[in-house]
């Protein structure tokens, strides 16, 4: 199962009132193959807690990503 359709799992937990300890119970018993570890379940519920209803991957913070630019290749390769 693709990180969308769990997330979207994930928030039907908690719109469901269910606390992090019975979602993750219920995804193990019916998604056993692709069931989420207990810290994502906590930090998806961190978030929809705050109001993040977004079920989408959002961008991440970190290193942003290189483009890759004919000025780039030509200073690399010098």
């Amino acid at each position: 199962m693709d990180k969308k359709k769990f997330r979207v799992l994930i928030k039907y937990c908690f719109l469901k009132g269910k606390n992090t300890v019975k979602a993750k119970t219920w995804l193990d018993a019916d998604f056993l193959d692709t069931a989420r570890g207990k810290s994502t379940i906590k930090h998806s519920y961190t978030k929809l807690r705050c109001g993040e209803m977004n079920t989408e991957g959002g961008e991440h913070s970190g290193r942003p990503k290189e483009v890759v630019t004919d000025e780039n290749i030509k200073k690399s390769t010098k």
